[in-house]
């Protein structure tokens, strides 16, 4: 039996009750005075929030946690003596210039300027205060939807080869290269033997191989072109079935069944009934990463599959967690082609 789910407030219901708890805590004093609340006191606040929410959307998630630490803490430092220095010398009242003799030995002596202990101490310590709240609340909320990611992605581990078991060795793809291979033998092609042989080399992988965390670069390499190489033979017209593979593969390791999630989805989604397809694969391998490019032209009976969306959203969290901030995937579909952009940082 499946526990209770747990039900939260929104975020933003969370935000709009804590800034109303201390915007009421520093004008509250004001309710009791004839005057009304100072506007300053109302700039100061509303550039205290607006500095908590560029810092906690833009700064923290663009700066902090891609490890571009020391950019983030120049460009706050700045900002902070920048929005510090407006607020204290421009929205801020200037006390009367005359206040006698004491006031004119003082400012004789200070040059009329607010001492620079207290233009530094007024950023840092009145505007830094949601500034450094802001790094805290983003970075606590960045560890704790990695840990729902784990949480997730290990619950989903099992489901998803199961699904990538269904998906690659289920009963229609095994019917249809067994009849390929029925097929070329009858024919007496000398490709026979290449397709018997592509199959068992996909059949061993899986088997000996795909249930590893990490895999050789060059044996999930192998994988793809064997998988490839019997859709070729498959395929009624493949002469639009372009795989292009470059670089170094020595001494990488990437996660099994990496990429073959997205080279099935274009062979299913870049076929129609009649054989005829398009699609073209690429993988650039360089030191540091390695850049997969597929893309296929939509096939005139594109099927709606489920098993498909649920294995690239398998792929996405895999991804999500094992390459956090490491990785960039940009799928692009237009109803006429299906595109694949992923880098993956090593």
């Amino acid at each position: 039996m499946k526990g209770a789910k747990r039900k939260y407030l929104p975020q933003w219901l969370v935000h709009a009750f804590l800034w109303c708890a201390l915007y009421g805590l520093i004008i509250y004093p004001f309710l009791f005075e004839p005057r009304s609340v100072p506007p300053h006191i109302i700039v100061k606040l509303v550039m205290a929030t607006a500095l908590f929410y560029f810092n906690y959307f833009y700064l923290v998630p663009r700066l902090l946690l891609k490890g571009k630490k020391k950019v983030y803490i120049v460009l706050s430092i700045v900002l902070l003596l920048v929005i510090g220095y407006l607020s204290h010398n421009i929205f801020s009242p200037q006390p009367p210039r005359d206040f006698g003799p004491v006031a004119d030995h003082i400012k004789e002596h200070r040059g009329g300027q607010v001492p620079f202990f207290r233009f530094l101490l007024m950023p840092f310590v009145v505007l830094g205060i949601p500034y450094i709240f802001a790094i805290m609340l983003r970075v606590f909320n960045e560890l704790q939807r990695n840990e729902n990611l784990r949480k997730t992605v290990e619950k989903e581990k099992v489901q998803s080869e199961l699904q990538f078991l269904k998906t690659q060795l289920n009963p229609h793809f095994l019917f249809n290269s067994l009849n390929t291979i029925y097929s070329l033998s009858v024919k007496k092609s000398p490709d026979t033997s290449e397709a018997i042989i592509n199959l068992s080399e996909l059949m061993r992988y899986m088997i000996y191989e795909a249930d590893k965390d990490l895999v050789p670069l060059n044996k999930e390499i192998e994988y793809i072109k064997n998988y490839v190489a019997l859709q070729r033979l498959r395929l009624a017209d493949s002469e639009n079935v372009f795989l292009k593979i470059s670089g170094d593969d020595t001494g990488k390791i990437i996660p099994s069944l990496l990429f073959i999630s997205f080279i099935e989805n274009a062979f299913k989604y870049g076929t129609d009934y009649d054989g005829k397809t398009n699609v073209k694969i690429n993988l650039l391998i360089k030191e540091k990463s390695i850049h997969l490019y597929v893309v296929n032209k939509i096939g005139k009976h594109r099927a709606k599959s489920e098993s498909s969306g649920v294995g690239l959203q398998n792929v996405k969290n895999r991804l999500n967690f094992l390459y956090p901030n490491s990785h960039e995937l940009d799928i692009k579909d237009d109803g006429a082609t299906y595109e694949v952009n992923l880098i993956l940082n090593l």
